[in-house]
C-alpha cells in the first residue's frame, strides 16, 4: 500500500468507536480506506453498524498528524505494515471477523508459510512446565513449525527460546507498539527473533500502553495459528483467554494436564474437563492428532540440509541419488553417481562429517 493509503488506514484505527469489524464494513462500503474519509455523514450512516456518533467522528476527522508521524516511524525502523486486503496478511487470521485491519511486523517470516503453532501459559511457570515446553518444541522441530507466543514471562518466553535453540522461526504477538519491548528483560530474545521469525502487533505508537491491550492481542495469536497449546494456566489468565478465543474460532486447542492441587494447572484441567481442549501429554500425541505426516519431515530435512550446507557438485550428485531411494548400497550409490572410487570415498566422508548422510548396517547409506 502507498504511504497515503497507510496514513488513512492508521487514522481509521485511531477513531474512538471504530473497531475492526466496523472498519472493514466502512472500507468495503466506501470502496477503499481513503474513500472512507471522503464520504459525507449521510453516506456513512448507510453502513451497517454505523450510528450517528461514529459517522460524525469519521466525517469530521481532520487531524492526520499522528498517522503521518506513524508512517515516518515505520520507515525509520524498517517496519512492514500489512493491510488486511494484502496477500502477505495472514490468511488464517483474515478468516476471523474481528481480525485487525492493519498489522505492524518486524522480522523475516512469511505469515502464510509453514505450520503456525501457539504455545502459551502462565507467567508463573514451574520448572516442569518450562522443561515440558523445551522438550515438546525439540520433538516437533523436525516438522519446522513456526512457534507463536506473547513474549511474556514463564511459558511464553520458554517457547520462544526453545524455538530459537532448535532453529525454528518464532513470532511474538505484542500488546504494544514496536517502539518498545515488554518486558524489557526479554529485549535480547526479541532482537534474535527479528532475525529468526519476528515481532507482530496491531498497536501504533499513538496507542496507549495499557493492560487491556494484552488480552486484546490474544485473538491474533489464536487466529493466525492452526493449533493452540496451553502448558500451564491458573483458573484465570491470558492463556485461558487465548484458548477460549481459539475454541470460538474452531481451532484445535490442547492443554497439558497437571495435578489437581497445583494452582497453575487449574486452567488446563478446566479446559480438558469442559471439553474445550484435548488432553496433551507428549509431542507424539500432538503429531498424531494433527495428522502430520512423516514424509513432510523427510522433505523438510533434505531442504534444510541443502540450505545449511553449500554442497559441492559431487556431494549434490550423491544427495540426489539418495533422494530417490530410502536406503542405497554403497556399490549401487557409487555406480549411479558415476564417480571414481577416490572421488566417491572423499565425497562420502564429507557428507558424513556434515551430517547429511548416515551409514546403515550392510554398507547401506541414507539421508540423515
Amino acid at each position: 500500500m502507498t504511504d497515503e493509503e497507510l496514513k488513512y488506514a492508521i487514522a481509521l484505527t485511531q477513531i474512538p468507536g471504530v473497531g475492526d469489524v466496523i472498519a472493514k464494513s466502512l472500507i468495503s462500503y466506501c470502496g477503499g480506506v481513503e474513500q472512507v474519509f471522503k464520504k459525507k455523514k449521510s453516506h456513512l450512516l448507510k453502513v451497517p453498524g454505523v450510528g450517528p456518533l461514529i459517522a460524525d467522528a469519521v466525517a469530521s476527522f481532520a487531524d492526520f498528524s499522528a498517522a503521518e508521524k506513524e508512517v515516518q516511524f515505520i520507515h525509520k525502523h524498517k517496519i512492514q505494515p500489512i493491510f488486511f486486503t494484502e496477500e502477505n496478511y495472514s490468511q488464517a487470521l483474515k478468516q476471523v471477523a474481528d481480525s485487525p485491519i492493519l498489522l505492524f511486523f518486524k522480522g523475516n517470516c512469511n505469515l502464510n508459510e509453514g505450520k503456525f503453532i501457539s504455545i502459551v501459559g502462565t507467567r508463573h511457570a514451574t520448572d516442569y512446565g518450562k522443561e515440558w515446553t523445551e522438550k515438546f518444541v525439540e520433538e516437533i522441530s523436525v516438522y519446522n513449525p513456526v512457534i507463536v507466543s506473547g513474549l511474556a514471562f514463564g511459558i511464553d518466553i520458554a517457547a520462544h527460546k526453545a524455538a530459537l535453540k532448535h532453529d525454528l522461526k518464532t513470532i511474538a504477538v505484542l500488546g504494544h507498539a514496536l517502539n518498545t519491548i515488554y518486558p524489557g528483560q526479554h529485549r535480547g530474545t526479541a532482537e534474535k527473533m527479528v532475525e529468526q521469525g519476528g515481532l507482530l502487533t496491531e498497536f501504533s505508537t499513538a496507542d496507549d500502553f495499557i493492560k487491556e491491550n494484552f488480552p486484546e492481542r490474544n485473538r491474533i495469536v489464536a487466529g493466525m495459528c492452526e493449533a493452540i497449546i496451553v502448558v500451564e494456566s491458573g483458573a484465570k489468565g491470558g492463556a485461558l483467554i487465548t484458548a477460549e478465543i481459539a475454541a470460538s474460532y474452531n481451532k484445535d486447542v490442547f492443554a497439558v494436564p497437571g495435578r489437581v492441587s497445583d494452582n497453575f494447572s487449574k486452567g488446563c484441567n478446566y479446559l480438558i474437563k469442559q471439553n474445550k481442549a484435548a488432553m496433551l501429554e507428549s509431542a507424539e500425541d500432538f503429531i498424531a492428532m494433527m495428522n502430520w505426516k512423516t514424509d513432510e519431515v523427510k522433505s523438510e530435512k533434505v531442504k534444510q540440509r541443502e540450505i545449511l550446507f553449500d554442497l559441492e557438485p559431487n556431494e549434490q550428485t550423491v544427495v540426489d541419488v539418495l533422494k530417490q531411494k530410502e536406503n542405497v548400497h554403497v556399490d549401487e550409490l557409487m555406480h549411479t553417481a558415476s564417480l571414481t572410487s577416490s572421488q566417491f570415498a572423499a565425497t562420502l566422508l564429507n557428507l558424513e562429517l556434515k551430517g547429511v548422510i548416515k551409514v546403515m548396517p550392510g554398507k547401506m547409506y541414507r539421508l540423515n
